[in-house]
């Protein structure tokens, strides 16, 4: 199982500054995803969250499974340490994405504090980052 797990605001993509993130609407994310994991034969599940009670039980969850992580974690990024410290618990790969490029944007979006702990990071290459990051942890499938 690859869990993809989307932080705050993620679920208005769409509507959400559509100039900085684009038309895609998280429906269609989940949609590309899940097709993704199809296509490469993952086993793929999508969530999406504004509650950092709930990032972190499904971090912790996929720890406890050794599950791989596709983790937009979105403003958590640059302050949230609980979510952090959550990631750092896997056992699996996680890839950090984000689908604007956060090194051109306001300062206080230029670091994040999960990077640290991810395995790689993708950023600026929209939502096709998700799809990028699928096809890397399927090399890694068992």
């Amino acid at each position: 199982m690859i869990y993809v797990l989307n932080g705050p605001n993620l679920g208005r993509l769409g509507t959400r500054e559509p100039a900085v993130y684009g038309s895609t609407t998280h429906a269609d994310l989940e949609r590309l995803c899940l097709e993704t994991g199809e296509k490469l034969g993952l086993e793929v599940e999508v969530r999406q969250t504004d509650a950092e009670h709930e990032m972190i039980k499904w971090l912790h969850a996929a720890a406890d499974e050794g599950a791989d992580v596709v983790l937009n974690p979105a403003a958590w990024s640059h302050y949230n340490i609980a979510i952090r410290d959550a990631a750092a618990m896997l056992r699996g790969r996680l890839v950090e994405v984000h689908i604007s490029n956060i090194h051109t944007r306001e300062e206080f979006r230029h670091h994040s504090v999960i990077s640290a702990v991810a395995t790689g990071v993708i950023a600026g290459l929209g939502v096709d980052g998700y799809r990028l990051a699928l096809e890397h942890l399927a090399r890694f499938a068992a």
